[in-house]
């Protein structure tokens, strides 16, 4: 079993984003640096981008 850390690169602030183990897209991550909400919007490679705002649904 590995124990290896995989890594990604904040968009925000360019820090190290690490994960104990492998993200699924759309898992939402938090960067240690600059506290951005984090979207995984890719695995291979693994890709970071800003989680998009939550939004009020008003049943519209």
């Amino acid at each position: 079993m590995s124990t290896e850390t995989i890594t990604a690169t904040c968009p925000e602030c360019d820090a190290t984003v690490s994960f104990d183990r492998a993200p699924l897209n759309g898992e939402i991550a938090r960067c240690t640096d600059c506290s951005a909400e984090l979207e995984v919007v890719s695995t291979d490679p693994l890709t970071l981008e800003l989680a998009p705002e939550v939004e009020e649904d008003w049943g519209e």
